[in-house]
């Protein structure tokens, strides 16, 4: 089944990035000028905790956004554009995983022959279980790694407030600006947590629930796994991240990440995406990934 960019394995590998990844040095840009920014500014006093406290709750939060990412009953559309082309489609959280319906391509309706190899290719899926479980299967290793990963950040980064910066776009409340970077005491303690050493940030955390809304990210140095022969992401890249509120959980909206990397010594491939989710509608409950495949395969789609 082809998934959409922001399935369970795609989500939770775009949490590593962001979380390692994390945030664009104050002097390089005008925040205020960044998509979804808004340039009114807050308060210039620091706010009640320490950096560390606030960083420690979020990056809490934020492994419950991964462990939950499968588990919120959602219906929505994402759209990515990047090298493969520009896609949308509308996506429902199953509880076996999402499924998702290619609707449009290049802003426009598919063709009637694009559309009925999409319906092809989705009751391909739900007649081949199989399938569907083993990439299930790789998703929850993904995770596992993910988890990992994230629940280092307090230790692995040096945090600090930055007052005064204008508000991440789409939130009404308060916002906390945490700006990081490396923390040289550091020592990874396996091959995949050498990626923290080269990453500085900035991230914006929502004042009442202590979530994270935005991330813009920086590649500070090179980032290599297995001394740089496993893979190796090269300096430079960045990446800005959002997600958003929908009732009691947050789901990622937003991902722009432009970075350049190398695996097994091979080739360079350069990853250069943008993807948006909205419309997020809330389902009375989660249904099997056949039942979603169901749904998507009944709606009316406009075709050309």
């Amino acid at each position: 089944m082809a998934k959409p960019t922001f399935t369970l394995k795609n989500r939770v590998a775009s949490t590593v990035i962001v979380c390692l990844l994390a945030g664009v040095g104050t002097a390089r840009t005008q925040p205020a000028a960044k998509a979804g920014i808004v340039s009114a500014q807050v308060s210039a006093d620091p706010p009640a905790g320490t950096p560390q406290s606030w960083a420690d709750d979020a990056v809490r939060n934020e492994v419950q956004v991964v462990e939950s990412a499968d588990k919120v009953p959602l219906r929505y559309r994402q759209r990515k554009v990047g090298a493969k082309g520009d896609t949308t489609r509308e996506i429902i959280v199953s509880r076996e995983g999402n499924v998702a319906r290619l609707i449009e391509r290049d802003g426009q309706p598919l063709t009637a022959t694009e559309d009925a190899e999409e319906r092809a290719r989705l009751t391909e899926d739900m007649n081949s279980p199989d399938d569907f479980f083993k990439r299930r299967s790789r998703d929850a290793q993904v995770r596992e790694t993910v988890l990992k990963l994230i629940n280092l950040m307090p230790q692995a980064m040096l945090y600090s407030f930055t007052p005064g910066q204008p508000q991440a776009k789409g939130d009404d409340g308060l916002q906390v600006v945490l700006d990081f970077h490396p923390n040289p005491a550091f020592h990874p303690p396996s091959m995949y947590a050498e990626a923290l050493t080269g990453l500085e940030g900035r991230v914006w955390i929502d004042a009442r629930t202590r979530y994270i809304t935005r991330i813009e990210a920086r590649v500070l140095r090179p980032v290599n796994w297995g001394f740089g022969i496993l893979a190796k992401i090269y300096p430079g890249g960045t990446l800005e991240f959002e997600q958003t509120r929908i009732g009691d959980h947050w789901v990622y909206s937003h991902l722009d990440e432009h970075l350049t990397a190398r695996l097994l010594m091979i080739k360079n491939y350069p990853e250069n995406n943008v993807m948006t989710s909205w419309d997020f509608r809330p389902m009375p409950s989660l249904l099997s990934y056949q039942d979603g495949i169901r749904l998507l395969l009944a709606m009316p789609v406009a075709v050309r």
